[in-house]
């Protein structure tokens, strides 16, 4: 294959990719804003499940630390009676007031701990109320994605086979295209609403619509370079590259 077939192939292939990918887009458009929706659901289910399992982490821990602190209490209370009994043992006031030290600082020890237990239980109680708000809400929103992603299958489904085939026809263009050419092609078509090749028509862009010099149709009908239009930037392909494609892939 010369060169000058070559890039008339070019050309060809990626009008084809071209076309391809418009009927992809057509299909597309058919799941009208279900896989954006779908997809919104699922980024704000897996949020809620997430400050779901973080409330659910604040009320186990802290039960454990209330469990903690109950048992620390409760040897609290021991030494205190301990420390009671031993008081009427005694003999001296020194050994007395030691004593009276201690269950002091064990009582204003069981004081504060208690204290804390019974924030611990506004905080659990509070993590609750709200866990229980969120999987609420958490519940309806993936009763609303089942249906959603229901309708979306259904939509899918329909056009399953049309879309294989077509996503089968622009791998077949994708190997044979080189890496430079479909870097400009995806480039231009990001830039241009999903349409980066386009035919001549009545001297004019297919895409813009402008006028295109007769000068530049006579060298775009050679088929031996890429041209692109000089007012939107979308490669011009000929009419006898528009009908090849007929029988390209």
């Amino acid at each position: 294959m010369n060169k000058e077939e070559n890039l008339e192939n070019k050309l060809r292939w990626l009008y084809a990719l071209q076309q391809v990918d418009l009927k992809l887009d057509e299909l597309e458009e058919l799941k009208g804003d279900l896989p954006t929706a779908v997809e919104e659901l699922q980024e704000k289910i897996g949020a809620l499940e997430a400050q779901v399992k973080e409330q659910n982490e604040t009320i186990k821990s802290s039960m454990i630390e209330r469990d903690k602190l109950d048992v620390e209490v409760s040897t609290l209370h021991e030494k205190i009676e301990r420390y009671k009994s031993q008081q009427y043992e005694v003999r001296t006031n020194k050994q007395y007031d030691t004593l009276t030290r201690e269950i002091d600082t064990a009582e204003a020890s069981i004081v504060k701990m208690e204290k804390h237990m019974d924030a611990l239980a506004d905080q659990s109680r509070f993590a609750r109320e709200k866990m229980e708000s969120l999987q609420s809400t958490l519940d309806e929103m993936r009763k609303t994605l089942g249906e959603r992603q229901r309708e979306l299958d259904e939509v899918s489904k329909a056009n399953e086979e049309e879309e294989l085939k077509l996503t089968h026809e622009r791998k077949k263009l994708l190997v044979r295209l080189e890496k430079k050419d479909l870097s400009m092609y995806e480039r231009i078509r990001k830039a241009k609403d999903g349409t980066a090749v386009v035919p001549v028509r009545r001297n004019a862009c297919g895409g813009c619509h402008n006028f295109i010099p007769a000068q530049r149709i006579l060298e775009l009908r050679k088929n031996n370079r890429i041209f692109t239009c000089e007012h939107c930037g979308r490669i011009l392909v000929s009419d006898e590259i528009v009908q090849a494609n007929a029988n390209l892939v």
